[in-house]
């Protein structure tokens, strides 16, 4: 007897699902229009209580695969098991919130096809919140060396919107690791990149959904810990038993925009990123093109930190022009819009001494 012949496909999308009943069937629509069609979908479904299970039982495309776990296990191990299923070449992620362009797999793949030295491409992104798209803080014009360097001071790169080599993917134990919950696509790429290069399709092919409002302050702390593990862990070598409170500085105020709460902080953290990126020139060596490039977005990120520091008050002007590590000057921000965001931080502080003071000392309200 001649056994049929089953297809292998190009790319895995995987997906992990639980209560997406809202915005899940508009989230497989858009992999439904993709232009490039040689592609599976393997969705694990977690145990959700909504009507999640039957819309997903509707779907008649026979490229999904969809898994109905018994037990809700969380999204770490439910991405995990969909990878561990997925049979193509590529494996694509994907929120069940997120929207893909109907060009988004046919460029990571035309991508991945040439280079082969790179073992994940995500893409440019656009931000969906109610109702209204936005335009990514993250850099519009990237490298390789670039992405590769932000992933050294924060998280440059959207979920959503990865595709990696399944062969790489799959011989991570395991894929993403439960331990750095809410971070664990952070360390992912940490991991990645030791097998191979990081790199950005410049395009837009990608809508996420920002959920304002939505992490709780137990999600936030448990996010800052494990980033600031993933970072630690990667810098012990430059700062040996202070890489875990330089990491802290790098997570709550270059990933967590955090304004800094005093010249001190802003000198170490400033210290920091130039301490590491003279670390990543000099391993990587990349081209003049690409340095200026690192250089530049290092100095626009610095801007926004000492913009942020200045207009919540924290810092004085004399503060932001004394604190300027060699590259960044005063990070490509104009001296008159740090001299304006000086006069809000004034402004906030001169408030703050105010409610502080006893209320027989303040002066009275004029009608």
């Amino acid at each position: 007897m001649t056994l049929p012949v089953v297809s292998v496909p190009a790319v895995s999308v995987i997906m992990a699902a639980y209560n997406g009943a809202a915005v899940i069937g508009e989230t497989i629509a858009t992999l439904i229009a993709q232009r490039f069609t040689d592609f599976e979908v393997v969705i694990v479904d977690d145990c959700s209580t909504d009507s999640t299970p039957q819309m997903l039982r509707s779907i008649s495309d026979p490229r999904f695969r969809v898994i109905e776990s018994s037990i809700n296990q969380g999204p770490v191990h439910a991405r995990n098991q969909a990878v561990a299923l997925a049979r193509g070449r590529y494996i694509a992620a994907l929120d069940q919130d997120d929207l893909c362009h109907p060009d988004r797999l046919a460029a990571q793949v035309a991508y991945l096809d040439a280079h082969p030295a790179t073992v994940l491409v995500a893409t440019a992104t656009r931000q969906l919140r109610n109702g209204a798209i936005r335009a990514s803080a993250l850099p519009p014009v990237t490298s390789p060396a670039l992405v590769e360097w932000m992933l050294c001071i924060c998280n440059p790169i959207v979920w959503s919107s990865v595709m990696l080599r399944s062969n790489v993917a799959q011989s991570l134990t395991p894929f993403t690791r439960p331990d750095r919950l809410y971070a664990e696509d952070f360390d992912l790429y940490h991991r990645l990149a030791a097998k191979g290069r990081i790199a950005q399709i410049d395009t837009e092919l990608l809508d996420y959904r920002s959920h304002g409002g939505g992490a709780s302050q137990r999600f936030t702390m448990t996010m800052e810990a494990s980033a600031t593990q993933v970072l630690a862990d990667r810098h012990r070598p430059q700062f040996g038993d202070a890489a875990e409170a330089r990491a802290a500085l790098l997570v709550q105020h270059v990933m967590g925009h955090k304004p800094v709460p005093d010249r001190a902080t802003l000198t170490a953290l400033g210290d920091t990123i130039m301490t590491l990126q003279a670390a990543f020139l000099e391993q990587l060596r990349p081209d003049e093109a690409d340095i200026r490039l690192i250089r530049w977005e290092t100095a626009r990120l610095w801007a926004r930190i000492g913009r942020a520091a200045l207009r919540s008050g924290s810092i004085g002007l004399a503060d932001a022009l004394a604190v300027r590590p060699d590259h960044l000057g005063l990070g490509y921000a104009s001296l008159d819009g740090l001299i304006l965001s000086g006069m809000v931080g004034g402004v906030r502080r001169v408030r703050r001494r105010g409610a502080q003071r006893p209320a027989s000392q303040r002066p009275s309200a004029v009608l």
